[in-house]
């Protein structure tokens, strides 16, 4: 992975920039991996058998069906226990999410949320810890494991071809970075990318300052991605953002490819189109469960 030197150093070729999220936004693969790899591992290393299909409920929606879509699996992690905390026939079964100060509390103050920075908290012997990087690790362990000939969302693969002549692209993920290379390596188009950044490099409002703050108007900037955090990233910088709409991504990379790559090169994405964009964006994902 780039450090934040090495981002900085990046030079500018071209006059513009495009940050690349990549799962739920290049790759169809948030629902296998949320599903069949990090659901399960939550139910097996958090004792939720009990409550199992609330806990699978809430995984799915604080990471595929709301307006936290995408967010860190550490911070979404203790928001499903929050949530199920809160859940009323949760709570009548008398079950409680379990005690972990020590990680909420690594959550709220580690800058880089990823396995590197938790192995080295938790060399120090917290049981909570040690807990959360056993979570962690057979997460990645199952997410190699099952995660492949998942090809890129139609359209993506020429996008990127297209787009790599005028701008320098980066991937802006929150996956670990082994995965993000080996599914972008797989699939042939690594080559069409700077960088490829995962969680391990910092937040993406951090990879997009190191990579593109200072050697670009920030009309030249353009985040894509499938989440509300993708969106926010962007706009902590004023730079523009397209969003692949979470069930609508192949309709979204033809609007992408078709139509808005060309605004953004032209100058006239900004405003209305954008606008209009980013509302179309906030409709699709709901911000309170349907117990709530």
């Amino acid at each position: 992975m780039p450090t934040q030197q090495e981002l900085q150093a990046i030079a500018a070729q071209h006059d513009f920039f495009i940050g690349i999220d990549s799962d739920g936004c290049c790759f169809d693969s948030m629902e296998l991996k949320h599903k069949e790899c990090f659901i399960p591992n939550i139910i097996k290393h958090w004792d939720c058998q009990p409550v199992s299909k609330y806990a699978r409920e809430a995984s799915e929606f604080v990471n595929l069906y709301s307006k936290w879509r995408g967010v860190n699996r550490f911070p979404a992690l203790v928001m499903t226990f929050d949530l199920l905390d809160a859940w009323p026939e949760v709570q009548a079964r008398g079950w409680r999410s379990p005690a972990c100060d020590s990680f909420r509390e690594w959550v709220k103050t580690e800058t880089k949320l990823g396995n590197p920075a938790l192995q080295r908290a938790a060399a120090a012997g917290d049981a909570v810890l040690q807990r959360t990087l056993a979570w962690s690790e057979a997460v990645n362990q199952a997410v190699e494991e099952m995660v492949h000939d998942l090809p890129p969302f139609p359209l993506v693969t020429e996008f990127l071809q297209q787009a790599s002549g005028q701008a320098e692209l980066l991937v802006v993920s929150g996956t670990p970075g082994e995965a993000l290379q080996r599914e972008w390596a797989e699939h042939g188009i690594d080559g069409y990318v700077q960088a490829i950044c995962g969680q391990e490099v910092g937040s993406k409002a951090q990879m997009l300052e190191w990579a593109a703050g200072g050697k670009y108007d920030p009309s030249h900037v353009l985040m894509l991605g499938d989440a509300p955090g993708d969106l926010k990233a962007a706009k902590a910088h004023h730079y523009l953002f397209f969003p692949i709409l979470p069930g609508q991504e192949a309709a979204s990379w033809e609007r992408l490819y078709h139509e808005a790559l060309a605004r953004f090169f032209a100058g006239t994405y900004a405003g209305e189109y954008e606008a209009a964009r980013i509302a179309e964006f906030d409709a699709v994902l709901p911000s309170k469960m349907r117990w709530q």
